[in-house]
């Protein structure tokens, strides 16, 4: 492919000096050379795919092997068709005098295995982002690139060495960095890779052992750490990737996760799955919010999780009497001591229903000990106990298959089960459980169907089990007599084979249904959670069970809790079930003007007086707007009339219906998002206390260049 023929710099006049051929004649040569290099890895992976595409599917490890194979290689495809030149965030010259490096979204070479990218992940790369002027990281200089539609709109150079000023002369007042962040929003997180900062990077880079707590107030860029780290971690840690457990983000609301949904893929990472704690349970998400506090904080407590184990507990209870089990080869008993023993054998931590197929094995394994095999075969002794209505019966009542909601709403309408489950309640407490819709799901009765749900198992994982192995029987079956009349036929060659093995070769498995799997299930070798302060210890279960080596990355503002967050991080995630904790606090705020945050802090500091408030280093010159709420029409107009760009906001008014544009959300809803223009409709009706004011605080914070609050 031959050179580009334009240049990839298309600088508004203002900038017409960045524009002089010594400052960018350099980067017009190496974005060429990215450019054919792009273009021929597509080739060449467009053909490799379609290569492995017409091949035979195959079965077993050859065909998982060229799946596999198929899937990478589709989503490197996916990723370099994403980006061509843009994928250059910018370059790095040594301050040793060494040629520049280019960073990049990922790493790339030329036909002669020159590096032209350095992936943005690599170790080669970290002080591209963690070069100040405090500590340089070697570099005498940096560059960072603005792309808009493929063409470099500006640039900026950050000098570190007296040297570095002779090959950079574009210098600006504001670094790359403080420039973004007067741009206009839109309904998608804004791809900020390329202006990540040293104190961002840091942490983006921390190792993955143990839990790291990500602490910062509003605009510190938590979410923007917790998303590049979740990319950095599945790239740069063995123990992370895909096979191994993979990292789960979990997002605080679907309103989230559809505003950061890009992020990840531009990063090119699409392994890392993504949800809210809502989707950890399929009732999540038509179950209703509690209603009643007092009842939402019984369940919130752990206990109530610990509660599922004796409620099952009480489904595996062997019969205390015996059974005489009559047949017609002769009469068996089933002493009280041949239950216990068969109720026992079941593997510790199988979950009830399918360690119940164990203890049936063990069963009748038990009885059919009590008669020779010689005078009755055992296989057909074990068809008829199974047929044994009287036992089958007796099992059944003895270790039923239970379904994990059916247990819970027994909790919740059967007020002796719950006092014998959770002693510790009092009888106030077990009344106000009880609901006459036991099965009127609410949020906090997830992480106790999630608990039931584990350790309960699948009700339907035995009879798919046994109609697998009667659909592969048949299968056998039928190619054993393939296999016979070839034989019979004379072929010389069969003549050599050995029956069994190809009887088993040619039955073919992939014709049996296959269940689908849960991705959310687990185990995850990695689990970062955003807006963390939030969670109960009940949803801190749900993590867990999920996260066997307590991995973990936690994103949150204690500040920013609506129900309070009194004790400190360490206090809290150890109370969870997290001991192994490291703390990183991020407390410059990048999003919010100063204008804005001069009203927001007094807010949060009256309830939270030791509140994280992150200090702005911008200002919009924009003042906070205060009107009446019948204004609000028109101070909504008037914003959009002056600003053709860029999203708004109303939040706290449920009777606004959204446009294009602006959205209309509480103020929980709108946690972890960020609007150019937020009007707020009387916050002081928000309620008061802690809740109250974190909620004025969370919204207020959402607007990166303008706050109306709006009061009757």
């Amino acid at each position: 492919m031959n050179p580009i023929q334009t240049s990839p710099f298309e600088l508004p006049e203002r900038l017409a000096a960045k524009s002089d051929p010594a400052l960018i004649s350099a980067d017009e040569q190496q974005f060429a050379a990215i450019a054919d290099s792009l273009a021929r890895s597509i080739d060449g992976l467009e053909g490799r795919l379609s290569e492995l595409r017409r091949r035979p599917g195959g079965h077993g490890q050859a065909g998982l092997e060229r799946d596999l194979e198929i899937h990478r290689l589709s989503g490197r495809l996916r990723v370099l068709r994403r980006f061509t030149m843009d994928a250059c965030l910018g370059r790095m010259v040594p301050a040793d005098g060494s040629e520049p490096v280019y960073i990049g979204r990922f790493g790339l070479t030329d036909a002669a295995g020159r590096r032209l990218l350095v992936d943005w992940r690599t170790p080669a790369a970290e002080p591209f982002f963690a070069a100040t002027h405090a500590n340089p990281s070697g570099l005498a200089s940096r560059r960072r690139y603005r792309w808009t539609g493929g063409r470099v709109t500006d640039y900026w150079d950050e000098v570190f060495t007296a040297d570095g000023l002779e090959h950079n002369a574009a210098l600006d007042d504001q670094s790359a960095f403080i420039a973004s962040l007067g741009a206009s929003r839109s309904p998608r997180m804004r791809d900020v890779l390329g202006t990540i900062q040293a104190d961002q990077d840091a942490i983006i880079r921390a190792g993955s052992r143990g839990s790291l707590v990500v602490d910062g107030g509003p605009g510190t860029g938590k979410t923007v750490v917790a998303l590049h780290r979740a990319a950095y971690l599945v790239y740069s840690d063995p123990h992370l990737g895909e096979g191994r457990g993979g990292v789960l983000f979990v997002g605080p609301s679907p309103a989230y996760l559809s505003y950061v949904e890009d992020v990840l893929p531009s990063l090119g990472e699409e392994s890392v799955q993504t949800c809210t704690l809502r989707e950890l349970v399929a009732e999540g998400m038509t179950a209703d919010v509690e209603r009643d506090p007092r009842v939402e904080r019984l369940k919130a407590d752990a206990r109530m999780v610990d509660a599922i184990e004796p409620a099952v507990r009480l489904y595996e209870e062997p019969p205390a009497e015996g059974l005489v089990v009559e047949t017609p080869w002769a009469e068996l008993w089933l002493s009280p001591q041949d239950w216990a023993e068969a109720f026992a054998s079941a593997e510790p931590g199988t979950p009830h229903n399918e360690a119940r197929d164990q203890v049936w094995e063990t069963v009748l394994d038990i009885l059919t000990d009590q008669v020779d095999g010689e005078e009755v075969p055992p296989h057909q002794l074990r068809r008829a106990l199974a047929r044994h209505e009287e036992l089958t019966h007796a099992f059944a009542r003895a270790w039923p298959l239970v379904e994990a909601s059916v247990l819970l709403s027994d909790l919740w309408s059967v007020p002796a089960y719950l006092r014998r489950c959770a002693p510790w309640l009092t009888p106030d407490e077990v009344a106000a459980l009880q609901r006459p819709d036991a099965t009127g799901w609410t949020t906090a009765d997830l992480p106790l169907l999630d608990a039931a749900r584990r350790r309960l198992g699948d009700p339907g994982a035995s009879r798919r089990r046994r109609e697998r192995e009667a659909k592969l029987a048949q299968e056998r079956e039928y190619m054993a007599q393939v296999v016979d009349r070839l034989k019979e036929a004379g072929d010389e060659m069969m003549q050599w084979l050995d029956g069994d093995d190809l009887r088993n070769s040619l039955v073919d498995d992939s014709v049996l249904e296959a269940s689908d799997p849960d991705l959310l299930a687990g185990p995850f070798a990695h689990i970062i959670v955003d807006e963390a302060q939030e969670l109960t210890d009940a949803q801190w279960r749900m993590l867990l069970a999920r996260c066997p080596s307590r991995s973990f990355t936690v994103v949150g503002d204690r500040a920013q809790a609506r129900h309070g967050f009194r004790e400190s991080w360490q206090e809290r995630l150890d109370h969870a079930g997290l001991t192994d904790v490291s703390i990183a606090s991020l407390t410059i705020n990048y999003r919010t003007p100063s204008e804005v945050m001069a009203e927001a802090e007094p807010v949060i500091r009256a309830a939270i007086p030791d509140a994280n408030v992150p200090t702005s280093i911008r200002s919009s010159g924009v003042p906070v707007l205060r009107a009446a709420v019948t204004e609000r029409d028109g101070v909504l107009g008037d914003w959009l009339a002056a600003h053709p760009e860029g999203t708004a906001c109303v939040i706290g008014d449920p009777s606004f219906a959204a446009q294009e544009r602006v959205r209309s959300l509480t103020p929980e809803l709108a946690k972890g998002l960020e609007f150019d223009f937020v009007v707020l409709v009387e916050p002081s009706r928000f309620g008061e206390g802690i809740e109250g004011a974190v909620d004025r605080y969370v919204a207020m914070t959402r607007a990166t260049q303008q706050l109306a609050v709006l009061e009757a």
